[in-house]
């Protein structure tokens, strides 16, 4: 008789037996009842402990715990071109980094890093009061992906290395980062158990700058020669004496020495302003402005005009920045004696350049001190011509110094960017203190003074009037006016020239005057102080006709589109409404433009002066050729168009400007073959050629996700109006809506770019 036998495993000569336990099943039952039984009662008995305050099991896993931070310091501060500091020097080194960059850090713990139990944060904060929703408290988990996962905007972290204990770091600094001193701390606890973390608080202080060499950041500066003068060059000169014989002074601005940058930090701090602000250029040299100089915010500096120094030392003492700045520091910010406008243009410009801002010490000979915002340098005369100084304190300065600043307006309308006036020394307040700027240097060379901030009395600097007034009974407004004078104010402005060192005269000196003015005299410089009283409302002072009787129509007509080759004009429609003859002077200018507003180049000016007949119209125009716009484009091909108008008889002014991006052609993309997953395709990518030039050193970028990592292609020449086809195979790697991108760039022409949606089956 057979039978069904059921298999039995036979285990070491053990009968039927449970493997990992090597114990009979029966047994092995009440073991595991009893194990259990016991981790019961362990876990009530860790309960009351926890309860109670009593020390926890040492048997349990417990955090990891920091034994030591490396910052790298010198290493990261090559990358972020910080190697100058004298902040890195030393057993006591802190990082000096620059915000758009990473910078690594490695962190040495008691064990080896469990990603499956243990819980590390990075936090990063930034004043006294740290808000994650303020971006001042910055929380950064440690995991172990191996890229940001970030854009650029927003604070990452990565991993760089792993070894043992040791885990390097690579840490993401947004590019709006705010500026100024950084604390790090190292929270970890285990997964589950966040209720008792470890906290290692780092005792390095972290300087975190401006970035000009990040194209996202507002202080960005594209020209490398110029980086090297305004942000690292820590020597240079301060411009002195009369504008028919300038003396250069050598000033040491000595921005990477010891205390220089912790001296910056605490103005910023001891100025009061916020610290989201603190991410904002515009702000901080507003703040830089009102804080070197002491009259109102216990600053930098104590002005002193008055020839008597004994309790201090005498503004031409100074040599530099640096001296000044650690006693500043080491006096616990006791404001030093003494300064003049040289030198608190030298100190503002070391702190601008130690926290990463473009500087500059700027001198305008013959400057005007405007005290009643009137545009003009007023002196009073009685009946018999006896000067009555009481009525007016209006100045002229032989020379004074202020200071340019880099940045974009974001502020502004598009076009103002670039350099930015401000001035430390104390002479008039606004908003409440000493201070003035940052003010566009653009809109003070158009009498465009109605933008942030004072640019009226920038504005005056360098073109105010010198108007003469005597008492008369008979006038409504009490004066007559005797005569004016309006060629004497800014006579010459200079700074040093860029990468120029001349140690025994004044080849290094850069007259910039053209920058600040239209040339003095010229019809062009009076529209603008024209243009500059109709908006400050002082039409009454400079004759000229209220609004409502400008009788004169000027229409400047919109550029609605340009391709890329094509010319294109610059037209601005007159009409004389008045019965009498009119004179019309009008300067008609295009420039390239970057696309945060900063003017580039000029590309094409014009100036005319014509005479318009009663009600007659008229059509004034400039004709721009691919030529002479071609080779000044720069990114995005974005073009300014201004125009100023003045006419004679009744002093009317005009002025409008317009900006607009001159069109490039799309690429062509066509798809050849079935779109299916993990079949091959083709993309034929084509585009004309619309320029009379061969397109050299020509590369195709094509990207896809899901279809394609971007990759690059280095095609053919492209001949003048000729076509340029590339073929690509793809293989979609996703099902669902996909699409291409393409982008064509060659020396002769950038960024002509291609998209192209696709639908991949399965």
């Amino acid at each position: 008789m057979s039978r069904t036998l059921s298999p039995v495993r036979h285990v070491g000569g053990y009968g039927r037996r449970n493997i990992a336990s090597n114990f009979p099943l029966e047994d092995n039952v009440d073991y595991l009842n009893e194990i259990l039984e016991r981790f019961r009662r362990d876990a009530l008995r860790r309960r009351r402990e926890m309860r109670s305050g009593d020390e926890v099991d040492r048997t349990l896993p417990q955090p990891l715990e920091v034994d030591a931070v490396e910052f790298y310091c010198r290493d990261n501060a090559k990358a972020h071109h910080t190697e100058n500091y004298d902040l890195l020097e030393g057993k006591d080194a802190s990082p000096v980094l620059r915000r758009g960059e990473f910078f690594y850090v490695a962190i040495r713990f008691n064990r080896p890093f469990d990603i499956n139990s243990d819980k590390v944060k990075i936090h990063l904060t930034f004043g006294p009061k740290q808000q994650v929703g303020k971006g001042t408290l910055i929380i950064l988990p440690i995991m172990e992906n191996k890229a940001f996962t970030l854009d650029s905007s927003k604070w990452d972290i990565c991993m760089a290395r792993k070894e043992r204990s040791i885990m390097t770091m690579k840490v993401q600094i947004p590019y709006m980062a705010g500026v100024g001193l950084w604390r790090m701390k190292i929270q970890s606890h285990i997964k589950g158990n966040e209720g008792n973390p470890k906290i290692y608080e780092c005792k390095e202080s972290i300087y975190i700058l401006f970035n000009p060499w990040c194209k996202d950041d507002p202080v960005y500066m594209s020209d490398s020669k110029a980086r090297q003068e305004y942000v690292l060059s820590d020597v240079g000169k301060i411009y002195v004496g009369s504008h028919k014989k300038p003396i250069g002074r050598p000033w040491v601005f000595g921005q990477f020495a010891d205390a220089v940058l912790p001296a910056s930090v605490f103005l910023l701090e001891r100025s009061g302003l916020d610290f989201q602000s603190r991410a904002n250029p515009v702000k901080i040299v507003r703040v830089i402005s009102a804080m070197v100089n002491s009259n109102d915010d216990n600053g930098v500096l104590i002005g002193n005009w008055s020839g008597n120094y004994e309790d201090g030392t005498a503004p031409w003492s100074w040599t530099g920045s640096a001296a000044i700045m650690e006693q500043f520091l080491n006096s616990g910010g006791k404001s030093v004696r003494y300064g003049q406008c040289w030198v608190f243009s030298g100190v503002c410009t070391t702190v601008c350049r130690s926290l990463g801002i473009p500087c500059r010490s700027v001198t305008n000979f013959v400057s005007a001190h405007d005290t009643d915002d009137s545009l003009t340098v007023d002196k009073y005369f009685d009946a018999d011509g006896n000067e009555l100084p009481e009525f007016n304190s209006d100045s002229i300065w032989n020379f004074h110094v202020w200071n340019d600043c880099w940045m974009t307006r974001p502020d502004l309308p598009p076009g103002y960017g670039g350099w930015q006036a401000i001035d430390a020394t104390p002479q008039e307040t606004s908003e409440g203190a000493f201070r003035a700027g940052p003010a566009s240097v653009v809109a003070i060379r158009r009498g465009e003074i109605s933008h942030l901030y004072d640019a009226p009395f920038v504005f005056a600097e360098v073109n105010a009037d010198i108007v003469h007034w005597q008492i008369d009974e008979d006038s409504d407004f009490g004066w007559k006016k005797l005569k004016t004078n309006t060629t004497h104010v800014g006579r010459l402005v200079v700074t040093k020239r860029i990468g120029f060192d001349d140690d025994s005269g004044n080849r290094d000196m850069e007259d910039i005057s053209e920058v600040y003015k239209s040339k003095e005299g010229s019809m062009e410089e009076r529209m603008s102080v024209l243009n500059a009283a109709r908006q400050g409302g002082l039409t009454h002072i400079y004759d000229m006709p209220p609004p409502g009787k400008e009788d004169v129509k000027f229409t400047l007509v919109d550029i609605e589109k340009v391709q890329i080759g094509q010319p294109f004009q610059v037209i601005v429609k007159v009409e004389n409404k008045s019965d009498e003859k009119r004179t019309v002077t009008s300067v008609l200018s295009a420039s390239s433009v970057y696309y945060t507003g900063i003017i580039a180049r000029k590309v094409k000016r014009a100036r005319g002066v014509f005479t318009l007949k009663p009600k007659q119209q008229e059509e004034l125009g400039i004709e721009v050729t691919f030529d002479d716009y071609f080779d000044k484009l720069v990114d995005y091909a974005m073009l300014k168009i201004y125009a100023i108008s003045t006419v004679k008889e009744t002093q009317q002014t005009w002025a409008e400007e317009d900006d607009f991006q001159v069109e490039k052609p799309a690429l062509k993309i066509e798809i050849e073959g079935a779109l299916r997953v993990y079949r091959r395709f083709n993309v034929r990518i084509s585009f004309t050629n619309p320029l009379n030039r061969k397109l050299e050193d020509c590369v195709l970028t094509i990207e896809g996700p899901g279809l394609a990592e971007p990759h690059r292609s280095n095609i053919r020449d492209v001949e003048p109006k000729g076509v340029m086809t590339h073929v690509e195979t793809l293989v979609p790697r996703k099902v669902g809506p996909r699409k291409i991108t393409a982008l064509f760039t060659s020396r002769q022409l950038i960024e002509v770019l291609g998209t192209k949606q696709v639908i991949i089956e399965d």
